[in-house]
């Protein structure tokens, strides 16, 4: 089944549900925010989608810019800091199977279908 990890008010996140609701997909709803992402699961979709940790991170977030920015740091120290602050990780992210999207735009997720 796929997984929508999902902020509720988040334009982009619900235009993801509408996509698989579109196309009769069933699909799990994963609210984040209210359920923080592990590190470990965090790593597993990191290496589904295919990205570096700096990659999933929503840098313009006030969380970021006021905490984070322009401190050298790794690839584990940025992880801790999504898992610590979910605010920070990009959305929405849809996974089917072994295949992940940031469905930015929307239409990126018929590339995991």
């Amino acid at each position: 089944m796929i997984k929508i990890y999902h902020n509720p008010r988040c334009s982009k996140s619900r235009e993801g549900i509408s996509v698989l609701e579109e196309i009769n997909q069933p699909y799990e709803i994963i609210k984040y925010l209210e359920n923080p992402i592990t590190k470990e699961e965090l790593m597993d979709i990191l290496k589904k989608l295919n990205y570096k940790p700096l990659e999933l991170v929503r840098t313009k977030e006030a969380i970021w810019i006021e905490n984070f920015k322009g401190k050298n740091l790794s690839d584990d120290e940025i992880i801790e800091a999504m898992v610590q602050n979910p605010k920070l990780i990009e959305r929405p992210i849809i996974i089917n199977g072994d295949k992940a999207v940031v469905a930015r735009p929307k239409e990126k997720i018929k590339e995991i279908l």
